[in-house]
This record gives C-alpha cells, sequence and structure tokens, in this order.
C-alpha cells in the first residue's frame, strides 16, 4: 500500500511540475518522475511476499511464484523511457542553441 500511495505521490508531483513550471527542463524532469513511479508501480504489481523467483528448481510445485511479466515490461518501459527523455531534452537544448532561454513564456513570443 505504502508502494501505491508513493507512486501516486510522484505522478501527482510530476503533472504538477508539467503543468506549472515555466522553464523546458523542469517539465522535461515532471515527465521522467512520472514515468519512474508509473514503472514502480508496475514492478511492485508482480511482487509477492514469501514468493520465490520463476526458476525451475526441485522446489516442490505448491510454493508461490512471483510473477516475471511485470517485471520485463518494466524492463521495456525504462528503455522506452530513455529513449522518449533523450529525444525531449534534445528538443530543449535545441530550443535553447537557437533562442537562449527555456523560457516558456519568452518562447511564445518569439513567433516565427
Amino acid at each position: 500500500m505504502v508502494v501505491v500511495l508513493g507512486s501516486l505521490l510522484l505522478v501527482l508531483v510530476g503533472i504538477y511540475a508539467i503543468l506549472t513550471k515555466k522553464n523546458v527542463m523542469k517539465i522535461v524532469i515532471g515527465f521522467a518522475l512520472m514515468e519512474y513511479a508509473i514503472n514502480l508501480l508496475f514492478a511492485m504489481v508482480g511482487f509477492k511476499k514469501g514468493a520465490v523467483a520463476p526458476i525451475i528448481t526441485s522446489i516442490p510445485p505448491k510454493h508461490n511464484f512471483v510473477d516475471p511479466l511485470p517485471q520485463a515490461l518494466v524492463l521495456t518501459a525504462i528503455v522506452i523511457g530513455l529513449g522518449t527523455t533523450a529525444v525531449m531534452l534534445a528538443f530543449a537544448l535545441r530550443i535553447y542553441d537557437k533562442t537562449k532561454t527555456f523560457d516558456i513564456d519568452k518562447l511564445r513570443r518569439l513567433k516565427g
């Protein structure tokens, strides 16, 4: 339950950063926070207390096993998130090279 509340809090902080901040870099950080929170939540969905890893061993079949699918999906999501974060940072740096500012209000005034 604590992990779910922590994930929810991180998602809310990320949404707050995306909607209220005027700096492009802070908005990118907000997206990253949301991504990490959702990955944490997905990884904890497959967790079972007292369960063992799903590796073929001589353990009797009565034992409870951890579901490996959410962890595999999170690994995929981490790679995709890294790519999208890199693209957002590349756009932010390109905007800074052209305009010498990260402020969204100043960028909106530069029509052309």
